[in-house]
């Protein structure tokens, strides 16, 4: 390290870095070409945040104002070199940089990739970026120096547990003016990255598009660049072919899929710029981070400016590309994007143009479509919630598990509506499967009636806002009165049980014993075979999104509403008991059918030793000999 060792300090990684290293080291996979793709991106960010930061500081330039990427492979000592003039690092970067996986999800990740045969499409969706060279180095070096730094400072590891970080030597920093110069010292099995023509067949595929110059260097260090350089969302769509977008978009989103959307625009007049947008067929790991971040690139006239400036709303956060503003200033700052007209403007068109784009593959392509909600439909249903304005709209576009069948759409469920029917009707819970077999679905069943079955958290937050679809009340099976009067019976000889005067003394029966367990005990609508359920008020939280926020302690404490079916043979039995002044049977009766009723729904009874020993007490008494004469 040209003397430098007795400087060094040795640092222990992150626990998951180390993990995931050792997965890097020890693991092989069939793409190890991601590596260089990769390194070649930190580089290109570097050289972006080089050039906005010197809008403001000029100076930072110094002097070497081209801008580019340069790759060194050196056969006789087996490294391979990538070098950039961006912005560097300073001591402290190196160690937060390189020393920690700062995301959300990275336990999920690893978890992932350890079980996958297959980890390249893992790691481009993950973006784990440098420490994917150690699937092809067994040491890396990296030199790196800050712009409008002093110093510059070496960092290298070897895949194991920690690294060391000391001052660059002297020869180190005369090469290394600004910047960060990456050596890797190849595997065995790893020549082939030393080959020129395989170096350039890489970056032709992966990097191609990358808005700096990529040179690659020859033996007497003479430079030729190897990539386009062109900002391929300012070319015409007629010059570009498919294979140019899947090019760029796995360049721009380090991902392995196949984008599932593209949309490339230009928007000429009071305001101009640029649209590069990619639907991905598959869902990246970070979608569910809790930030909720969006993954747009903004550029000013073909410099960076950020990739948060929230150009669309966070449930469309898996949208991925670039938009370009020839408008814009070019020292514009986070403050200024959240208040700008011109920024405002853009967040409409595009917003605008990417559900008209959904809509139109709906109608066009279903099945395309149906692969866009399956990967993404869990997140665009936030918008049902946050974004009322575009409610009617998002309606349109979602798809939904019914009794009916997979992915219907509501257009679909108002065209099937039963002779009568006025409500679009549905049913919320953890699953589809757990939905199915919810007795609330009875009576609608026993009419026919189609139901959606809503199994996505977001679900039972979307459906608490007052919701229609083509003037069509949605509602649900498990909140307020439901009345199927309207709608005939699929088997008119099923007619329910009309109420009675005795009904309504075993309603009162039943209250009585349960006393403040439930707000109120009523007969039930929605039911045909089961004894009883639980609902919830009108005026209520609906009973998964209750039980949801009573799992975080902001539950309302409200008492459901225990609806019996008053043709059921245990509802009978109550009565009789009543009848006969059995107070202990109304009272375990009573209670078992509120425990019934909530194990139905999912939960644990309240009190599930007093459960056991209702059930056991009504069990006993059953079973007891008659009495002898």
């Amino acid at each position: 390290m040209d003397g430098t060792a007795a400087a060094a300090e040795t640092h222990a990684f992150q626990a998951e870095v180390a993990e995931l290293l050792n997965l890097m080291v020890h693991s092989v996979y069939s793409e190890t070409d991601i590596f260089l793709r990769e390194l070649i991106s930190n580089a290109s960010d570097a050289c972006d945040k080089l050039r906005y930061e010197a809008i403001a500081r000029p100076e930072l330039l110094a002097g070497d104002e081209r801008l580019a990427i340069r790759l060194k492979p050196d056969k006789e000592a087996r490294t391979l070199t990538i070098a950039d003039n961006g912005i560097g690092m300073d001591r402290q970067e190196l160690i937060d940089n390189l020393g920690t996986v700062a995301r959300s999800g990275t336990r999920a990740f690893l978890k992932s990739l350890s079980e996958a045969k297959e980890g390249a499409s893992l790691i481009g969706q993950f973006g784990v970026g440098f420490y994917s060279a150690f699937m092809v180095a067994d040491r890396i070096e990296v030199v790196s120096r800050r712009a409008g730094a002093a110093e510059a400072w070496l960092w290298t590891a070897s895949g194991g547990a920690g690294f060391e970080i000391a001052p660059a030597s002297e020869e180190q920093a005369k090469r290394v003016a600004r910047g960060t110069e990456i050596t890797l010292h190849l595997k065995p099995d790893a020549g082939r990255y030393l080959e020129r023509f395989e170096i350039e067949r890489l970056v032709r595929t992966y990097s191609d598009h990358i808005l700096f110059p990529i040179e690659l260097l020859g033996e007497q260090d003479e430079a030729r660049q190897i990539n386009a350089a062109s900002a391929l969302w300012q070319r015409p769509k007629s010059e570009l072919k498919a294979d140019d977008y899947l090019q760029a978009y796995r360049s721009l989103t380090l991902a392995f899929d196949e984008p599932a959307l593209t949309l490339h625009y230009k928007v000429e007049g009071r305001q101009a710029y640029a649209v590069l947008l990619f639907v991905p067929s598959t869902a990246p790991f970070d979608l569910g981070d809790p930030t909720r971040k969006g993954r747009i690139k903004l550029y000013v006239r073909r410099v960076f400016i950020t990739d948060d400036a929230e150009l669309l709303p966070p449930w469309l956060r898996f949208v991925r590309g670039v938009v370009d503003s020839e408008d814009l200033p070019l020292n514009i700052s986070r403050e200024m994007l959240q208040n700008n007209p011109v920024v405002t403007q853009i967040r409409n068109g595009l917003l605008g143009r990417v559900l008209g784009e959904l809509e139109s593959t709906a109608t066009k392509d279903a099945a395309a479509y149906e692969k866009i909600w399956t990967a993404f439909g869990a997140v665009l249903k936030e918008g049902l919630y946050e974004e009322r304005e575009r409610r009617a709209q998002l309606l349109g576009l979602a798809r939904f598990t019914t009794t009916a069948g997979e992915l219907r759409s509501l257009q679909q469920y108002v065209a099937d509506l039963r002779p009568g029917q006025s409500e679009i009707y549905y049913l919320v819970g953890e699953s589809a499967e757990r939905l199915r077999s919810n007795p609330k679905l009875e009576a609608a069943r026993a009419r026919g009636i189609e139901v959606l079955l809503l199994s996505d958290p977001i679900d039972a937050f979307w459906t608490m806002l007052p919701g229609e679809f083509d003037g069509r009340k949605l509602q649900s099976l498990s909140q307020g009165d439901v009345d199927f009067g309207a709608i005939a019976l699929v088997d008119p000889s099923a007619e329910p049980k009309t109420a009675s005067a005795e009904d309504a003394e075993v309603l009162k029966a039943v209250k009585e014993a349960l006393a403040d367990k439930v707000s109120d005990v009523r007969a039930s609508q929605r039911l045909t075979e089961s004894a009883a359920c639980l609902v919830a008020s009108e005026a209520g939280r609906d009973r998964e999104l209750e039980r949801l926020l009573a799992r975080q302690n902001r539950g309302s404490g409200a008492k459901p509403i225990l609806e019996l079916n008053m043709a059921h043979e245990l509802v009978k039995a109550l009565g009789r008991a009543k009848g006969e002044q059995r107070g202990e049977d109304v009272a375990d009766i009573a209670g078992l059918l509120l425990d019934q009723a909530h194990i139905l729904d999912g939960e644990v009874p309240e009190d599930p030793a007093g459960f056991a020993r209702r059930l056991n007490a009504l069990l006993l008494r059953g079973l007891a000999p008659p009495p002898t004469s």
